[in-house]
């Protein structure tokens, strides 16, 4: 490895600079990708019943987004996270956060910087899903859509290299169209 970091003794703020936010134009690969991972996650978690979502920007056709493929995993009881923890992190996968109801894994990740394909899989209890309204608002308002796309790069230049504030400045636009979903 000489003298590379490894990934889980970085900083944060180094963790930032070698994975800034960046926005690329939308690429069909990522739904195929997405379907490969889906499948993959599908038979490694049979036991489990997942239900398995593409969601994020890739997911929303003609939007620029982060070149990272978002899953939602959503499984009936948190009782085999344990398990699925141990199964993830044996197959690759680098677990970012969990609590009682949610768990939170990346793959794709080098010391180098991205991967070709990099994912983040995010595990729920079934029905926590709002991602999947925010997904299907998005891509049947396509004039939304581009508002968030506007939204998104309006926030780059002072969130490019914080991921966490990137997402926290995105919340309010996302729980509004949230709550349209819901009333539609």
């Amino acid at each position: 490895m000489g003298d590379k970091k490894r990934l889980q003794d970085m900083t944060l703020e180094e963790l930032w600079k070698l994975f800034p936010v960046v926005l690329t134009p939308h690429r069909e690969e990522w739904g195929d990708q997405a379907a490969e991972e889906i499948d993959y996650l599908a038979r490694l978690l049979a036991d489990s019943h997942p239900v398995i979502h593409h969601i994020g920007s890739t997911a929303i056709p003609h939007i620029q987004a982060k070149p990272i493929v978002d899953i939602l995993v959503e499984t009936l009881s948190a009782g085999g996270w344990p398990e699925i923890k141990s199964l993830m992190e044996s197959k690759g996968y680098i677990c970012m956060s969990q609590s009682k109801e949610r768990m939170s894994f990346n793959k794709g990740y080098t010391p180098e910087g991205y991967a070709e394909k990099v994912f983040h899989v995010h595990f729920h209890l079934a029905g926590d899903n709002d991602e999947i309204l925010f997904r299907d608002y998005l891509r049947t308002h396509p004039d939304v859509a581009e508002e968030y796309e506007r939204l998104k790069f309006s926030l780059l230049p002072e969130h490019k290299y914080n991921r966490d504030s990137y997402t926290a400045a995105k919340t309010s636009f996302i729980n509004r169209i949230v709550s349209l979903a819901k009333e539609s």
